[in-house]
C-alpha cells in the first residue's frame, strides 16, 4: 500500500463560474465582479499553469476536458465524485448539488484505461441521492491508505451511515468528528474535511481548532500520533486561506511534493514551512479565481490515481 501517488486526473474547465447550488453550504465561495466568460478564462489560465508546474517536476497528470453542454461549473474539482484505489476499484459518490452529478463521466475511466491503468470494479454509491444522502469522495474522506483510516467531518455532504458502508467496502476504520467554522458570528459545519486537514506520508496538516468538541479533537490527534504522523497545526484564519487543502504527490524519481495554492503557501508561518520542508518540498501555484468562485483549491482539483497498471 502507498499513501501517495505519481498520477492525478484533472478536469480542464470550460464553463467555470460560481456554482449557486453549492454556495448554500460552502462558506468559502465569494462573488467576483467579473463576467462568467472572464472568470472561466482566468480559471483556465490558472489550471494550465498549475498542470505545467506539476508536469515539470515529473507528476503524471492526466488532463481530460469538461463538456460545455453539461453546464458543470464545478467540474474542475473531480476528487468529490470519484476515487481510485490500489486494488483496481473505483468508487463513484453521491453529490449534494444536482448540477455536480453531471460531472460523473465514465468516459474518463476509458481515458485512464487507454493509458494502461486497470479498473476491475466500480463501486457506485450514487443511489443514495434518491434519499438525499451524500458522501462527496475525498472531499469528505481523508484517507490514510497505509493505516486504513478514513477521517471524516460529518456534514450535509458527508453522511455517517454511508461513510461506514464505504469503510466496510474498502476496509477502512472510520475516524468520525464534527468540524466548524465561524460564519457571521455563528459556528457552522465545514462542508468538506479536505479544507481543514491533509494526511501525508510522515505528517499531517490539520486545523484542530475547527473540532470544537474537546474529546473528538483529542481522538483525531491521538489517531494521527499513534500512526507516527508529525502534526502541523494551522489556525482557522489559515484554513480560510486554503492552508488545509493540500495533497502530497510523487514527482520524478519518487521525489515528494506537498501541493497547495499560492494563497495557502503565503499564509503559512516560517515555522510551519520548516516543519513541512523537513519532509518534502512545497509546490504552489496561483489559483485565486478558482478558490474565490469555486470555494475549493489545489487538493480538490486532483483525483489521485492509485490503480494498478496492466
Amino acid at each position: 500500500m502507498e499513501q501517495i501517488t505519481n498520477t492525478v486526473l484533472m478536469v480542464r474547465p470550460v464553463n467555470f463560474r460560481m456554482n449557486e447550488e453549492t454556495a448554500v453550504n460552502n462558506y468559502f465561495q465569494e462573488e467576483l465582479q467579473l463576467k462568467n466568460e472572464e472568470i472561466n478564462k482566468k480559471a483556465q489560465q490558472e489550471f494550465d499553469a498549475f498542470v505545467n508546474k506539476l508536469k515539470a517536476v515529473g507528476v503524471n497528470v492526466v488532463v481530460v476536458n469538461d463538456d460545455k453542454e453539461l453546464d458543470t461549473p464545478d467540474s474542475i474539482f473531480p476528487n468529490n465524485w470519484v476515487s481510485f484505489h490500489q486494488d483496481g476499484k473505483a468508487a463513484v459518490y453521491p453529490m449534494f448539488a444536482e448540477n455536480r452529478r453531471r460531472e460523473r463521466r465514465m468516459e474518463f475511466f476509458e481515458v485512464l484505461e487507454s493509458k494502461g491503468f486497470k479498473i476491475s470494479d466500480v463501486i457506485d454509491y450514487t443511489e443514495a441521492e434518491d434519499e438525499e444522502v451524500y458522501l462527496e469522495g475525498t472531499g469528505v474522506l481523508i484517507l490514510d491508505r497505509i493505516n486504513r483510516k478514513a477521517y471524516c467531518a460529518l456534514s450535509v455532504r458527508a453522511d455517517e451511515e454511508l461513510l461506514i458502508e464505504f469503510c466496510e467496502d474498502f476496509e477502512y476504520s472510520p475516524v468520525i468528528f464534527q468540524a466548524f467554522q465561524d460564519v457571521k458570528g455563528k459556528r457552522l459545519p465545514i462542508y468538506h474535511t479536505n479544507v481543514m486537514m491533509c494526511v501525508a506520508e510522515e505528517f499531517a496538516v490539520i486545523c484542530a481548532d475547527c473540532i470544537d468538541d474537546a474529546k473528538e479533537r483529542k481522538s483525531v490527534l491521538k489517531h494521527l500520533k499513534q500512526d507516527g504522523k508529525e502534526i502541523i497545526t494551522i489556525s482557522e484564519a489559515q484554513m480560510h486561506q486554503f492552508a488545509g487543502n493540500m495533497l502530497q504527490v510523487k514527482g520524478a524519481e519518487g521525489k515528494k511534493y506537498l501541493v497547495m495554492s499560492t494563497t495557502a503557501h503565503k499564509s503559512l508561518t516560517a515555522a510551519q514551512i520548516r516543519a513541512i520542508e523537513k519532509h518534502c518540498e512545497i509546490l504552489s501555484s496561483d489559483l485565486n479565481t478558482i478558490e474565490t468562485c469555486g470555494g475549493g483549491s489545489a487538493r480538490c482539483m486532483m483525483a489521485e490515481v492509485f490503480l494498478p497498471k496492466n
